[in-house]
């Protein structure tokens, strides 16, 4: 199942100003942004200063009790009460108020403001400017990409020596030019080209001192914001023995580029793009059909042989005569399920059956790799399911919400010794993850047991070049129908979630989104009579 979502960070965001000095009233509409500056001198304008901004698409509602509400896309959240003088200051959020005009924290208008401008980065509704001057043309502008992103300049010295990250990468959007990295916490608006041209000449490590010799030099504010977004890191030439290993732990040197990438961008928790069930081009094309258009010629017609019966041995005690092979009717009868019956809630004693049939080790064994100089002793774990080059690399993490005989929380399945370890959460986030499964299937209610597929991707990358990533990934799917015909084999009811959010799993775990992190999941449950029910031939076609 897809989630239907837009923006899962934030969607198109949209707030409203009103009833305040300072703050746009109903009804009026948003003045243009000042048109730059065009005059520069020798030197530019100075140092860059960053500033905290709305989004595009963003206004404020002051109430006149003190309440400011950011409202978005038809909803609302409210950010607190403030004094009359901190609702004046918010107006300059409009065009951009500098950090450090609030950061000393030293007046009581200064904490409000600080105040409310983090409430506001919480909930994503800011981006920050690198300008020259307040009405001057923008420079570079940072996009958030997690809710609680916050800009950050860690010292540098001239000399330091600085390299762009090898999952660094720029490209068009529309017409703009970003620079982005799926370790990044925000993408970079690149609005001056020379800062571009600046940038390229870090693909090869430079000295900052070098570098202030150059034209078009971004400044030090910029290099430092990179490298707190992982874009630019730091190394010592001296020590560093290549440019690979130098960039974090083993755990990062195993990954590729395009596997990171494709990892961070097509699951939640790392990125503010559309995401889900949104539609985006229904407007442009009509939807595919069903059913591939048949290739001309000849078609041998295979309907009668399927409607034999099959050469089967005899069935087994309590099976009955006929109807085809067990695993054929167990295919027929798999559906998703996304209504479970609270009343009746799955017992921990089905719960170990299920995992005993689909994901508990079975056998051990090690095996030298033949390299041609004596390779290193590899050992392997078989399970129920195949796996790419028998890696086995996926993990089952459950939060239970409902379970008769198991407390509600957060579990790791230990697949050798067959046994549920809890893992110690906050209240909040195991809610949030089981909220987000509901939301993902369009179901009522969070399911009795949401099982979260997570791979540790250094098992089988450590193997594979270039096809690491879409290995897991068939592994991935294999694993669902395991879990799916398990599932519909004990009266149980189960359906696929087709997203998952890395970042909140990476805080439940503490373990770094590269290194261990979650790649699909499935919800478990007994289902209600309705939806345990398979669909019958003739019956209204049910969503899968």
């Amino acid at each position: 199942m897809i989630p239907k979502s837009g923006n899962r960070f934030l969607e198109k965001i949209m707030l409203k100003q009103t009833s305040h000095p300072g703050l746009r009233a109903p009804g009026t509409k948003r003045g243009r942004r000042a048109a730059p500056s065009r005059k520069r001198g020798r030197e530019g304008w100075g140092p860059a200063t960053l500033s905290a901004r709305l989004g595009g698409h963003v206004t404020l509602e002051a109430h006149a009790d003190g309440d400011i509400v950011a409202c978005f896309d038809g909803h609302s959240v409210g950010l607190g009460k403030f004094s009359a003088g901190a609702a004046d200051r918010a107006q300059g959020l409009r065009m951009g108020l500098p950090l450090g005009s609030f950061a000393s924290d030293r007046r009581s208008i200064d904490k409000e403001v600080h105040r409310l401008v983090r409430r506001l980065a919480r909930h994503g509704l800011l981006e920050y400017r690198l300008g020259r001057s307040p009405d001057g043309e923008d420079q570079v502008v940072i996009e958030p990409q997690l809710p609680d992103y916050w800009p950050r300049t860690p010292p540098l010295g001239d000399a330091d020596v600085l390299v762009l990250s090898r999952f660094a990468y720029m490209r068009r959007r529309g017409n703009e030019m970003v620079l982005e990295s799926p370790r990044a916490g925000a993408l970079f608006k690149i609005c001056d080209p020379k800062i571009a041209t600046a940038l390229a000449v870090l693909s090869t490590p430079q000295q900052i001192k070098r570098l202030r010799r150059q034209d078009g030099f971004p400044g030090v504010e910029l290099l430092a914001l990179l490298v707190d977004c992982q874009i630019l890191f730091k190394i010592d030439p001296a020590r560093d023995s290549g440019l690979r290993p130098a960039e974090g732990n083993d755990d990062l040197v195993l990954w590729d580029f395009h596997d990171l990438l494709f990892h961070a961008r097509s699951t939640e928790g790392r990125h503010a793009n559309p995401m889900g069930g949104v539609y985006p081009y229904a407007g442009v094309m009509a939807p595919l059909p069903a059913v591939r258009p048949g290739w001309p010629g000849k078609k041998i017609d295979l309907r009668k042989f399927s409607a034999a019966p099959p050469p089967c041995p005899p069935p087994q005690a309590g099976e009955g005569k006929g109807g085809g092979s067990p695993a054929a009717k167990r295919l027929r009868e798999r559906h998703s399920t996304r209504s479970f019956d609270d009343r009746r809630p799955i017992t921990l004693a089905e719960l170990s059956r299920f995992l005993d049939g689909t994901a508990r080790v079975q056998s051990r064994f090690s095996s030298r790799l033949d390299l041609g100089d004596g390779g290193p002793v590899v050992a392997y774990a078989v399970r129920p399911y195949p796996s790419g080059g028998g890696s086995y690399e996926l993990e089952l993490y459950l939060a239970v919400d409902k379970c008769e005989g198991l407390a509600r929380g957060f579990y790791h399945y230990d697949a050798g010794g067959h046994a549920l370890v809890p893992i110690g959460v906050r209240a909040h986030e195991l809610e949030a993850l089981l909220t987000g499964a509901a939301y993902a299937m369009a179901a009522p209610a969070a399911p009795q047991i949401l099982i979260t597929i997570a791979a540790r991707f250094g098992r089988i990358s450590w193997k594979y070049s270039s096809i690491a990533y879409a290995l897991i990934l068939k592994d991935v799917g294999v694993l669902i129908q395991t879990l799916y015909l398990m599932a519909t084999d004990m009266g149980l009811g189960g359906c696929a979630i087709g997203s998952a959010n890395i970042d909140l799993f990476a805080k439940m775990t503490g373990i770094e989104f590269h290194v261990e992190g979650p790649v699909g999941q499935f919800a478990l449950g007994r289902g209600t009579a309705e939806a345990a029910r398979p669909p019958v031939s003739g019956s209204p076609p049910r969503r899968r």
